[in-house]
């Protein structure tokens, strides 16, 4: 069989390395084409390829040069030490990797989610009220609705700080509800219509232009939804019925307000 005899351009063609790096190799002396053509070109032969494969996976496990030298030159060199030693820093690299896919699934959680705070933050702040699966089903619901990507728009910038206040805005909110509620006060009371209209701002101001259809349609939402009725029934008996019919009268009182 005839010898193989390449050329630095083919070698690097075939071996996906460059020129530069083979001439680099040939100064420190690693890699050395052995033969000449009969036009004087220096040329590789099987015994150099075969160096350079080892010499490639070597650098792919991410030996120094000097340690490749050794390795490929040295009869006493010890290569399960060389790779055990290579091993253990690839699985350091292995676990660092991991945390870095963990922060970056976390980063992409809080993109699709519109939120910026960890599972653990979120049942601090929300508890029961802002399950992953109440997010799911929300995005399959309107995810192809302008108001949900104006809401995702807007909610991707918020920080912990800002969604303290947001809840704290909807706990006011729903104090109002249930004081008016306990005062005796019907829901197409002043007081009522008007925790409906703070309501309404609150959603308006914070997630997307809510207009008095949407208003209404959540309304309705609210008492159909067993999840949404249980919501505001555990904050007082019969309170989603009565957030349902104040919003009711404020929107039929003023369809064209604002939020």
């Amino acid at each position: 069989m005839t010898e193989t005899a390449l050329t630095v351009g083919q070698v690097a063609e075939r071996f996906a390395v460059t020129v530069r790096t083979l001439h680099h190799y040939d100064e420190v002396g690693l890699l050395r084409p052995t033969r000449r053509s009969a036009a004087g070109y220096r040329v590789y032969t099987d015994a150099d390829i075969t160096r350079l494969q080892h010499i490639v996976v070597y650098r792919r496990l991410g030996f120094a040069l000097e340690d490749i030298a050794v390795l490929l030159d040295d009869p006493a060199a010890d290569l399960g030490a060389h790779l055990r030693r290579q091993r253990d820093t690839v699985m350091t690299r292995l676990d660092e990797m991991r945390d870095l896919v963990t922060a970056i699934d976390r980063a992409l959680e809080a993109e699709v989610d519109g939120i910026q705070l960890t599972r653990e933050e979120r049942r601090e702040l929300f508890g029961d009220d802002f399950k992953d699966e109440y997010q799911q089903e929300a995005q399959e619901r309107w995810g192809d609705t302008a108001a949900w990507r104006q809401s995702q728009e807007r909610t991707t910038r918020y920080t912990k700080d800002d969604w303290i206040a947001i809840k704290a805005e909807a706990d006011e909110v729903n104090a109002e509800f249930v004081a008016a509620k306990r005062a005796g006060e019907p829901a197409t009371s002043e007081r009522a219509v008007a925790a409906a209209a703070a309501h309404g701002r609150h959603i308006d101001e914070r997630f997307y232009d809510l207009s008095p259809e949407m208003h209404r349609n959540l309304a309705e939402l609210y008492v159909t939804d067993e999840r949404f009725a249980k919501t505001y029934d555990d904050l007082e008996p019969g309170l989603a019925q009565y957030v349902h019919d104040a919003i009711a009268a404020y929107r039929g009182e003023r369809s064209d307000g604002d939020g």
